[in-house]
C-alpha cells in the first residue's frame, strides 16, 4: 500500500479534461422537436409539492414563505414533471420573478433554468389558498444565445486542446525518430570500425 503523500499515476499524466456542456449544439430544434418540451410548453395544471406531509394551513404558509425567499417546488399534473424553481426573492410582495401584487389570491412566478440541456423559461401561477394553478415553459431565447456562444467558446478551446495535444504528439515522435536514426547511425559506425 503506497502512503498518501506520493504522487499517483493520475497526477502525473497530462491533465486533458473535458467538462460536460451544459447546453446542446440546437436548443430551439430539441425544444421544439422534443416530446417532453412539447407537452410541457402547453398551459397545464400544476400544484405545489411541498411539504405533502403536513396540514394545509403549514402548507400555504411555507409555500408563500418560500416564494418570498425566492424559491419553490411545482409539479405538472399531466405528465408527473416535477421541477424546483428559483427566481430573485420577493420584497414587498413583488420580484422580476415572483409577484403577489398581480391578481388577489394568487402568485404569478417565472424562473429560468437549463433543462435536458435546453434554457427555458418556466412561466405560471398559482393559487395561494388551493396551492395549484396553470404553469408551462418557455423557450427561452436570450439565456440560448448567452449560452450558445459560452458552448461555442468552450467547443474552440477543446479543439485548440486537441491540436496542440496533437503537435506535442507529433514533436515527440519526430525527436523519438531522430534520436532511434542516431542510435542505429552510431551503432553500424561502432561495427565497421571494429571490422
Amino acid at each position: 500500500m503506497l502512503p498518501y503523500e506520493t504522487t499517483n499515476i493520475f497526477e502525473q499524466l497530462p491533465r486533458f479534461i473535458f467538462k460536460m456542456p451544459k447546453v446542446v449544439p440546437d436548443q430551439e430544434g430539441k425544444f421544439q422537436s422534443d416530446e417532453l418540451f412539447r407537452r410541457l410548453s402547453r398551459e397545464t395544471e400544476v400544484r405545489y409539492t411541498g411539504y405533502r406531509d403536513r396540514p394545509v394551513e403549514e402548507r400555504q404558509m411555507r409555500f408563500q414563505t418560500a416564494c418570498r425567499e425566492g424559491h419553490t417546488e411545482v409539479a405538472f399534473i399531466a405528465t408527473g414533471t416535477n421541477l424546483q424553481l428559483m427566481f430573485s426573492p420577493c420584497s414587498n410582495g413583488y420580484s422580476e420573478g415572483c409577484d403577489f401584487n398581480k391578481e388577489q389570491g394568487k402568485v404569478h412566478i417565472k424562473s429560468c433554468f437549463i433543462m435536458n440541456g435546453v434554457c427555458v423559461r418556466w412561466r405560471g401561477w398559482l393559487d395561494i389558498e388551493r396551492l395549484d394553478g396553470v404553469g408551462c415553459l418557455e423557450y427561452d431565447e436570450e439565456r440560448a444565445q448567452i449560452e450558445d456562444a459560452i458552448l461555442r467558446e468552450q467547443l474552440e478551446r477543446y479543439q485548440q486542446r486537441l491540436r496542440d495535444f496533437d503537435e506535442k504528439q507529433r514533436l515527440y515522435r519526430s525527436q523519438h525518430e531522430r534520436h532511434a536514426e542516431v542510435e542505429v547511425r552510431t551503432s553500424r559506425l561502432g561495427k565497421n570500425r571494429v571490422s
